[in-house]
Parts: C-alpha cells; sequence; structure tokens
C-alpha cells in the first residue's frame, strides 16, 4: 500500500512538473514573438442601409505579422483588399501608414509595406508548415473583437489541400480548434518554437464567435503565393454573375464580374472602374449593384466557371510599369473600353 502511494504521488508530480514547464515554455515563447504581431486598422467605403444610400467610410480591424526588417507585413486579403487607408499599430503604440504590395483574394493572403519600421521591434521568422502534423500544438497570437495581443492555444484539428474549401480555393489550410474571432484574420498562427506556420483567414461558425473551427492559411502557401509569385494587386471586389444572374443583368456574354467595391488609390480605381452604390439581394445573395459589370481583360473575356481568372492573374503579374491594360466593362447597358498604363511603384522611405 506505501509503495502505490509514492507511486502516485510520482506520477503527480511528474504530471504537474510538466505542465509547469510547458506552461513556462509557452509564456516565454509568447513574450518573444508579440511584438512582430500587428494590428491592421482599415478605412473603406461601402453602402450603408438608410435613405440617402451612400458610400460611406467604415473602420476595419485586423491583423498582421512583420516578417521582415525593410517593413514587410503578412495578413489577410479580405482585410485590405478594397481599403482606402491602411495603417498598422505596434505593441508600443506607434501607428504607422501601410500599403498593399500584392494581393491574392482567392488564397485570402496578402503583402504590405509599411512606410517605416519602429526601432527595436520583433521581426518573426516563417516556419515550414509542411512539417506539421495533425495533432501539433499551437498559438495564435492577434486582436478578436479588437483586444490586440490576445494569446489563444490549440491544435492542427486538420489539414486542407487547395481547391477543397468554398471560397479561397487556391489555398492550403490549417483548421484549428484555437479560438478566432472577428478581429483575428491575418494574424499569425505559431508553432511551439515561435515560428509562423499559417495567417488567420476566416471560421466557420452558426453563433457568429468561435466554436473550434478556424482555417488558417499554410506559411509555405503564403510565401510560394506572395513572395515568389508576387500577385497583382487590383484593389476591387467583384462578384461573378452567370447562370440566371447574368441574364437578369442583361450581360451580352455567359457571365462577368459585378464590381462590389473600389479601393481609392488602387489601379482598380485609376482605370476608373465604378463600384455598385446600392444593396440588393438576388436569389439570397447580397450584392451591391449599379456598379461596372466586367466582361474582359487583357483581351480575356470572363467565363461561367470562373476559369479565366488564372489566365488574367498570370497576364497581370507580368505587368510591369508602363505596361498598357485594357478592359472592356458593361455601364448602364452599353459597353465601354478602360484603359491605363501601370504607374511606378511609390519610392521606398
Amino acid at each position: 500500500m506505501r509503495m502505490r502511494v509514492i507511486t502516485l504521488l510520482t506520477v503527480i508530480l511528474f504530471v504537474c512538473s510538466g505542465t509547469n514547464a510547458r506552461a513556462e515554455s509557452l509564456r516565454n515563447v509568447f513574450k518573444k514573438v508579440d511584438g512582430s504581431v500587428i494590428v491592421i486598422q482599415t478605412n473603406h467605403k461601402d453602402v450603408v442601409a438608410g435613405p440617402d444610400k451612400k458610400l460611406t467610410s467604415m473602420p476595419g480591424m485586423g491583423s498582421g505579422v512583420l516578417i521582415a526588417a525593410d517593413g514587410k507585413v503578412m495578413t489577410a486579403a479580405h482585410l485590405v483588399q478594397t481599403a482606402d487607408e491602411i495603417a498598422a499599430l505596434f505593441q508600443g503604440g506607434e501607428l504607422i501608414k501601410a500599403r498593399i504590395i500584392s494581393s491574392d483574394p482567392a488564397a485570402d493572403i496578402a503583402l504590405l509595406q509599411l512606410e517605416k519600421v519602429p526601432s527595436g521591434v520583433e521581426i518573426a521568422t516563417l516556419g515550414d508548415s509542411d512539417a506539421i502534423e495533425i495533432g501539433d500544438e499551437v498559438f495564435v497570437v492577434g486582436a478578436p473583437l479588437g483586444l490586440g495581443h490576445t494569446l489563444s492555444v490549440g491544435h492542427i484539428s486538420a489539414r486542407h489541400k487547395p481547391n477543397t474549401m468554398y471560397g479561397a480555393t487556391r489555398a492550403e489550410f490549417f483548421q484549428t480548434d484555437a479560438a478566432i474571432n472577428v478581429g483575428n484574420s491575418g494574424g499569425p498562427m505559431f508553432n511551439m518554437s515561435g515560428e509562423v506556420i499559417g495567417i488567420v483567414s476566416h471560421i466557420l461558425s452558426k453563433s457568429g464567435g468561435s466554436e473550434g473551427l478556424g482555417f488558417v492559411v499554410t506559411s509555405d502557401m503564403a510565401k510560394r503565393l506572395l513572395m515568389e509569385k508576387h500577385p497583382f494587386w487590383s484593389g476591387v471586389e467583384g462578384f461573378l454573375l452567370n447562370g440566371n444572374m447574368a441574364r437578369v443583368f442583361n450581360i451580352p456574354q455567359p457571365a462577368g464580374i459585378l464590381v462590389q467595391r473600389v479601393s481609392a488609390r488602387s489601379p482598380a480605381a485609376m482605370i476608373g472602374l465604378r463600384p455598385g452604390v446600392v444593396t440588393a439581394v438576388f436569389d439570397g445573395q447580397p450584392l451591391v449593384v449599379g456598379g461596372d459589370i466586367v466582361l474582359e481583360v487583357l483581351g480575356v473575356p470572363i467565363v461561367p466557371d470562373g476559369a479565366s481568372y488564372s489566365v488574367i492573374r498570370e497576364r497581370l503579374g507580368k505587368l510591369r510599369p508602363g505596361d498598357e491594360v485594357k478592359m472592356l466593362v458593361l455601364r448602364g447597358g452599353e459597353k465601354t473600353e478602360l484603359a491605363m498604363r501601370i504607374p511606378a511603384p511609390p519610392p521606398q522611405k
């Protein structure tokens, strides 16, 4: 009996010491990486309910992570794609303007460039997401509901290959039970060594809050798309009209892209694309209507299954300053051609 008591005490002490060591390790890792996590603040124009139905400036908030000493920040595309203004709020309280370098809405990832980098801030290390396995412990740092630098811990629940989930079809996702809420979008997921192994994208939820179904774009996918392929940032959000929807809008071809929102300082704005001005619901789908309908981009017509996206994306990605972009749109029932030349990027400060 005495031997059993001693054995039980040994097991309890071992478990307790392991738990304390894990807590201390997580505490230290969090302190090491927290300075690289940024609160992203945006302003964008949207149509709000009311008799005037005017475009109104609306604030937005999410998260991001500093990945390079020259001011490169990874975040979620849906957070910044049509933003008119973007700023990064650091842990020390410094607010710094940012611009979009590249964005891939089909993978829900974007790369920002800060005007400057505060002295002494941490730079996050991008880890190897291919080495992560289901069951591995991870943690997320971000600004859920605006509460900056909040930590949540969980595990990798599943890995989803590209084109296996609705929405961001180009992305490979980790599924996690770590708590993710509004405001976490664009923030980093870390492994227990403090390396970024993913960028938070979205949740599936009936309540609107965390239900343990969070989805995070893997870091290897983010690196390949943003830092190797350099996708073109258009600054436009659109909705594919095909089938009955195309007929309702009297499109003179099988499909087109209804322009929803346009960033004020984007290539889409410079070429003259007009966003929607009135909210409406068609077939249960909320839309902003009254804007341009894109029929062709760089001579490539929009097709019903969206297959033209990859061709257009590839051609846009090859554009250089001075190259001409042409676009055919349906505006007020008439076909209209828009054109512009790609401007040189702003000088690095």
